[in-house]
């Protein structure tokens, strides 16, 4: 005979709209608790998949039901039952990620929303255009990332044609600032996940797109500066050839010059490569170098790589109007030791 409790977990998936929803509330109130995550956790197989389901209810609007029943009754008509549960409001979705959110706090179950493949269901759901709780997928995307499983899954380390796609998708509609980023941009920025290393990893790609998608997350990114410059430094050998190669022309660099660049600048500036043909690439690396480079420290390590120069030579071979208006507002900052105006911080198109 079913316990209450595997009645209860039943009910997530009742027909039902008023009961389906009664339900997913009074789950969600059970996960505030250690006493009621342990005994959900012993329906996990079926709680969690359930769960993410109602993930993906639509948000339905409903009328007052007393409303409804006083104007069914003005008319002297009948309201069947069926027809009293459609009328009832069908927002699921919102306790159904609050309670994901409680539950991935606990490792083992975090664990099994990996393996079922939730980044997924809550990527695909977080970029429907009806989305009503964005801020609640990123929490979720948050503890699940604490898992280097679940770093493995957003990264799509895997699927080699669709790797990093998610990442890129997520940061590029990080690009304006708001209370409802603020996570998952920290997320994305932590050193201890790795997330942007691995995007940076991406710019050696044969795909324009993919590089294209590269440059714009890397400059979205870069709005966090002030707050992250740490984090961005520490993956050097990442971040530099990902934004000056692109603006680096398309002479051979002397030994002169090399010499005085990192390792992986230098070797690739010292033989004949691929021009970087499409000018919103070099435009959003020279934005991207604007928000570091006013940091003081940011301009430190600018100059340590030799980056003036690379920008000079740069400029010499550049023909594109916006792409040299770009440069002179770098070159500008390096001279004058600040910048006047910070470049938009409209998302990438």
């Amino acid at each position: 005979m079913a316990t209450e409790l595997e009645e209860l977990v039943g009910f997530l998936s009742s027909p039902s709209p008023p009961v389906k929803k009664a339900a997913v509330e009074i789950v969600r109130d059970l996960t505030g608790s250690e006493d009621g995550l342990l005994s959900l956790s012993m329906y996990a197989s079926t709680v969690l998949p359930s769960l993410s389901q109602l993930l993906k209810e639509k948000k339905v609007r409903a009328f007052p039901f007393w409303k409804i029943l006083s104007a069914v009754v003005k008319v002297g008509l009948h309201l069947p039952r069926h027809s009293q549960e459609q009328l009832a409001s069908n927002e699921v979705s919102e306790p159904a990620a609050e309670a994901l959110i409680n539950l991935s706090l606990n490792s083992n179950l975090a664990t099994k929303m990996v393996e079922m493949g939730m980044i997924k269901t809550a990527m695909d759901v977080l970029y429907k255009p009806d989305s009503s709780i964005t801020r609640l997928l990123v929490m979720l995307l948050v503890n699940l990332t604490q898992l280097d499983s679940g770093i493995v899954s957003l990264l799509q380390i895997e699927d080699e044609k669709m790797q990093g796609l998610f990442v890129m998708k997520l940061v590029r509609s990080f690009g304006r600032s708001s209370d409802e980023t603020r996570a998952g941009r920290k997320m994305l920025l932590d050193s201890k996940r790795g997330l942007l290393k691995q995007i940076l990893r991406q710019f050696d790609s044969t795909s324009p797109l993919r590089k294209k998608g590269v440059s714009g997350t890397l400059r979205n990114c870069c709005f966090e500066a002030e707050n992250q410059l740490q984090n961005f430094l520490l993956i050097s050998e990442f971040l530099w050839p990902a934004l000056l190669l692109p603006v680096a022309g398309k002479k051979i660099y002397s030994e002169q010059d090399t010499s005085k660049m990192p390792l992986e600048l230098g070797s690739a500036l010292s033989i004949e490569r691929e021009p970087w043909d499409d000018p919103e690439i070099r435009v959003e690396a020279l934005e991207s170098i604007y928000l570091i480079i006013v940091q003081e420290a940011g301009l430190r390590t600018f100059w340590s790589v030799n980056g003036p120069r690379i920008l000079q030579l740069g400029y010499e071979d550049e023909e594109d109007p916006k792409v040299m208006e770009a440069y002179e507002r770098v070159g500008s900052l390096l001279v004058h030791g600040s910048g006047t105006e910070e470049p938009s911080s409209e998302t990438s198109k």
